[in-house]
């Protein structure tokens, strides 16, 4: 079953061919634009494409899916088609839906089971910082790099969980919108998670019923970090 994050991870990237900034002024007045574009973000949707490289594997595994958020702490985000796996972010529960197994795990984001989840939604939350400080809360900045009309963040994780699991998140995005282009997580095993997006709308209304776990009552309902 492939999932579009290793759990509990939450991924997102692509690494490139990029040329360094010669001036750190430079690099600072680029990332303060988009931080400052992310506060006229409302929504965005896009398609993607996964690449998932593992260390044990001759080849990569590649999915097919569809992303829709609003931002800060919304997502639906699918895998294959039609969906295999659906992660699901409605603020303070995450939810992974399988629908071929009519199955749904819950998870919550709060009290002191959150810990683990907080750290890998921090990763996806790096696509769309509020904020210098929210950046700096959670990120060690490891440059800023723009070329061909892209920007790429290179940043590592401060949490020393999260950095048990992933050592660097990049993220790349068009610099006319400042919305993702892709992005690449590196795991300490060797392994990375790629995601390139294509077709990415901004600022589209999204209905409500996009974030709706699921309809069908034949659904089972687990919680595996419950008591």
């Amino acid at each position: 079953m492939k999932l579009p994050f290793p759990s509990p991870a939450v991924g997102l990237g692509l690494v490139f061919g990029w040329a360094t900034l010669s001036a750190p002024a430079q690099s600072e007045a680029l990332l303060d634009q988009w931080i400052a574009a992310q506060t006229n973000l409302l929504t965005w949707s896009a398609d993607a494409v996964q690449t998932r490289t593992l260390k044990t594997l001759t080849q990569p595994l590649v999915s097919t899916g569809k992303v829709w958020m609003i931002p800060p702490d919304q997502f639906r985000w699918e895998l294959g088609q039609p969906a295999q796996t659906i992660a699901l972010r409605r603020r303070e529960e995450l939810f992974l839906v399988y629908p071929r197994l009519k199955r749904v795990e819950k998870y919550p984001l709060t009290g002191h089971s959150s810990g683990p989840w907080h750290d890998a939604l921090a990763l996806l939350d790096a696509s769309f910082p509020r904020s210098r400080a929210d950046l700096a809360a959670h990120f060690q900045l490891l440059s800023v790099i723009q070329t061909n009309g892209q920007l790429q963040v290179r940043l590592q994780p401060k949490s020393p969980s999260a950095r048990q699991f992933l050592t660097e998140i990049s993220v790349r995005v068009y610099t006319n919108d400042f919305s993702p282009a892709a992005t690449e997580l590196i795991f300490s095993d060797g392994s990375s998670l790629r995601n390139e997006f294509t077709h990415g709308v901004v600022n589209r209304p999204i209905e409500a019923s996009r974030f709706a776990v699921t309809s069908d009552t034949n659904f089972t309902v687990v919680e595996p970090l419950g008591p």
